[in-house]
């Protein structure tokens, strides 16, 4: 079984609010025959079409191939969180790298998000940007740390669009009585996030991207140029860009043995009303201090758009309504009981790190994936920087390239059972507050 096929209808994007609301994409053909091409990008989503985009628009022939649709994965399907940064703070990366290195890893974040938002301004306007993340806590000893990277980045990045968040502020904001404090990011987002892809895509055709769905790739030839096959047709490449986050990484071996999938899911309540204020008093978006995180935010139309809850393997659960309740319920009690419009699932990655695993698995062959719930951002990035390695400016891709990505124990074999095992001890460690 493949993740591909595993929950979704072939070539049919989920029943998601996402997928309601978005102006629809007529659909690509699929590839049949033997063609060429300067790059072929193995994958619709942000990675795959931002690369394309910008090799497109600097005179290269492209080819892209998705095994469904554009957008079909976790591109269309998150929480719609644009962040700065990585899911380390930079307190950690002076750790890890020292300070100089840690400041080029800030500079690539702040990149991401000014690269995300300009994209959307020109291709995808009804993705709507909108500013403002909040960072919820739980607990004072979290609230104090929050604080102190807060403190940090102001004094020695001189990042002055983030502010903390005492007990009173976060209460005035969201309508939780759980938290205790945070920080409140004028610097990251919200967007639509099918929206964002479908623009992206719609450039791609602008700039002469032969883009075709429902092309499965099943190998590739790590010649030069490079052979990639799908089940009717093949491209010789002089490049290759592997773009498939968690639906693929079997693709490259080295892949396959550092990131591995996991499934999240989200839920868009009935209209809230005048409730919709009470929830979240404006237009920002929030996630918790949890190891397994909450998301969420107030729609145009005023649902709450809840995201909670991760499994592993294959299927999601037959009552992803039941999953995503219980996390909701406790983090907002005043909506016990309220309806649900949709529910859907979609498969990120995660690697070990919580770092992106950036590689060249061969020489003509780059890949990006595991961006470990930054990827709104990062991905857009990621490729942009990898259709630039490939003309030979390879700075920002060889700063990401150093980033950690250890195999799982076992490589790809036991990275499911080992990953959720311990999955399962941070939930643990949630419900009793440790």
């Amino acid at each position: 079984m493949n993740l591909l096929d595993a929950n979704d209808r072939r070539g049919q994007y989920p029943d998601s609010w996402y997928a309601a609301t978005a102006t629809p994409l007529d659909p690509f053909p699929s590839l049949r025959g033997q063609t060429k091409a300067d790059l072929c990008v193995i994958g619709g989503g942000y990675t795959g079409l931002s690369a394309a985009l910008e090799a497109a628009k600097a005179g290269l022939n492209v080819i892209l191939l998705d095994a469904q649709r554009v957008g079909f994965g976790a591109s269309g399907r998150n929480g719609g969180q644009v962040g700065i940064g990585f899911n380390k703070s930079q307190r950690e990366f002076e750790k890890l790298f020292g300070r100089a290195q840690a400041k080029a890893l800030f500079g690539l974040g702040l990149d991401a998000v000014a690269l995300t938002k300009s994209l959307i301004a020109e291709h995808a306007p009804d993705a709507n940007f909108r500013a403002g993340l909040v960072h919820a806590d739980r607990f004072g000893s979290e609230v104090s740390e929050t604080h102190e990277d807060v403190e940090h980045l102001r004094d020695a990045y001189g990042y002055d669009q983030i502010h903390p968040l005492s007990k009173d502020d976060i209460q005035s904001l969201i309508g939780c009585p759980n938290y205790v404090g945070g920080a409140l990011d004028l610097g990251s987002g919200q967007i639509h996030p099918l929206a964002y892809a479908f623009g992206l895509a719609r450039a791609c055709r602008a700039a002469g991207v032969k883009i075709y769905e429902q092309s499965r790739v099943h190998d590739i030839a790590p010649s030069a140029p490079a052979i990639v096959r799908t089940d009717q047709g093949q491209v010789e490449a002089t490049h290759v860009i592997v773009a498939t986050n968690g639906y693929g990484t079997g693709l490259t071996r080295a892949t396959s043995s550092r990131v591995m999938p996991i499934n999240n899911f989200i839920v868009a309540t009935e209209p809230l009303g005048d409730r919709a204020f009470q929830i979240m008093s404006k237009d920002y978006c929030a996630h918790d201090s949890r190891f397994v995180v909450n998301y969420y935010r107030v729609s145009e139309d005023g649902r709450l758009l809840f995201g909670g809850g991760e499994n592993y393997g294959y299927r999601f659960p037959k009552d992803i309504d039941a999953v995503v309740r219980k996390p909701l319920e406790q983090t907002f009690p005043q909506l016990r009981g309220i309806g649900f419009d949709y529910a859907w699932g979609g498969t990120l990655a995660v690697t070990l790190s919580r770092l992106p695993h950036i590689a060249r698995p061969a020489q003509n062959i780059l890949s990006a994936a595991g961006y470990s719930g930054h990827g709104v951002a990062l991905a857009g990035l990621a490729g942009t920087l990898m259709a630039k390695a490939i003309q030979g400016q390879e700075e920002g891709f060889a700063t990401l390239e150093t980033l950690p990505t250890p195999s799982f124990p076992g490589g790809g074999a036991f990275r499911s059972p080992l990953l959720a095992l311990a999955m399962t001890w941070y939930a643990l460690r949630d419900r009793l507050g440790f």
